[in-house]
């Protein structure tokens, strides 16, 4: 469906996406201040429906934009499920981008994440979005064995399965040596194919089960080295013949966002293999795969009920199990075990007080910590702010998301000082 056709049908019958914006500078990865956002609608750039602006943490407001009928993401249909904006972003000191097609869907807090570079650092930035794969026409995965064989000559295994910090996505087939390679931190990559590959609109265990396939298989590639055994220094592409659909610059959903923060650390195993399983899938519409999971079949089975791990067993066997990775790279503390709030005290506590303090260099609007190893109502309230400004549920609580998302931006930001 057109886009002018799209815009006709929702004065028809107007529904409402949410979006917020995120700006950061590329090179030191701190919030941009006073940013300027137009939007439009991607059928007529010229035409600006909205302005924002970024606050000290480099966020806009939330702010509501036309999206089709829900009905169209939950069942498939020849009609366009999300519509589509234009963002020219702009700040001072700052090289302009473009972002063409993000999308909205109705009832669902897209975020989009912005990244500027300084001026005079590179040329002006135009990123177009595609098609959602459930969508657009793209060419499904050419069959693999779910269990890579680890005994042939010169075949590079890792001993145990770890959560990688980045992994380097090949945006391409893996034979197309013009095809650009992003390093790209494992969650948000997470994240943006599950934006690409399932409507956020779906049940929350459809989402859970989704996702897990996804992890499990990108993990299968980090663990058996798949590219990199046949002379590729990639991780994985963005092919969905070869992997999955991954689009530089998009923006995700807060309802894939959360899911991804509650269960990165996981992946989908079977007894007496140690790799994760190389779950492979297809829509289940357009494309059949009768050992597969499919998309719009989890979605149905989600609709009934059904747990994420009962949706998995569905499709790929009784004996398929989660199973958590034996490390987390790149993160300076591990999660204790169990929340911390008001009347946890010890190092733990004096740890994460003291990280609180390390980002507040980067995002000078959080307040400050009395670094006591004491969890007060300071602790607290600097808490709440941090959960605040990234998309967290706002408790005051370090529950296991906002543990890692604090080790995350903690990482972020003092390996970019220790640059400077």
């Amino acid at each position: 469906m057109r886009y002018s056709s799209l815009r006709a049908m929702q004065n028809d019958r107007p529904e409402q996406g949410q979006l917020r914006v995120f700006v950061l500078s590329s090179s030191r990865n701190i919030p941009v201040e006073n940013a300027q956002i137009d939007i439009s609608y991607k059928g007529d750039p010229d035409a600006v429906i909205e302005r924002l602006q970024t606050d000290a943490n480099g966020r806009t407001p939330e702010i509501e934009l036309p999206a089709p009928p829900l009905a169209y993401s939950l069942d498939p249909s020849e009609y366009q499920p999300y519509s589509e904006y234009n963002f020219h972003i702009q700040a001072e000191g700052f090289e302009p981008l473009d972002i063409s097609g993000a999308e909205i869907l109705s009832g669902i807090t897209a975020l989009q994440t912005a990244y500027l570079k300084e001026r005079e650092t590179g040329p002006f930035e135009v990123i177009t979005i595609p098609d959602h794969t459930l969508y657009g026409n793209y060419p499904p995965k050419i069959p693999e064995d779910e269990i890579k064989p680890v005994n042939e000559t010169g075949e590079i295994v890792l001993s145990r399965v770890v959560i990688p910090e980045f992994i380097v996505v090949h945006d391409g087939v893996p034979s197309d040596p013009t095809a650009s390679d992003y390093y790209v931190r494992y969650r948000e990559y997470i994240k943006n194919v599950a934006s690409s590959e399932i409507y956020a609109t779906w049940p929350r265990e459809t989402i859970k089960a989704n996702v897990l396939a996804i992890m499990s298989f990108t993990l299968n590639r980090v663990y058996t080295e798949w590219y990199r055994n046949k002379g590729f220094d990639f991780t994985i592409t963005s092919s969905t013949a070869f992997d999955h659909k991954w689009m530089p610059g998009r923006n995700i959903f807060d309802t894939i966002s959360e899911v991804v923060d509650e269960i990165f650390s996981s992946y989908l195993s079977r007894p007496g293999v140690r790799q994760p399983i190389l779950t492979q899938y297809c829509d289940g519409e357009r494309v059949q795969c009768p050992d597969w999971m499919t998309q719009w079949g989890s979605k149905y089975l989600g609709d009934q009920g059904y747990s994420a791990i009962e949706i998995i067993r569905s499709f790929y066997g009784s004996n398929m199990y989660i199973n958590t990775a034996e490390e987390i790279a790149g993160i300076p503390l591990s999660w204790p075990g169990y929340d911390l709030d008001i009347g946890a005290s010890g190092n733990k506590v004096s740890q994460i007080q003291e990280q609180l303090n390390a980002i507040r260099e980067g995002y000078p609007a959080l307040p400050s910590v009395r670094v006591d190893g004491i969890y007060g109502e300071n602790t607290q309230q600097a808490v709440r702010a941090f959960q605040r400004v990234f998309g967290l549920p706002v408790t005051g609580i370090i529950d296991y998301p906002t543990w890692y998302k604090i080790q995350d931006i903690y990482v972020g930001v003092t390996r970019i000082a220790e640059l400077v």
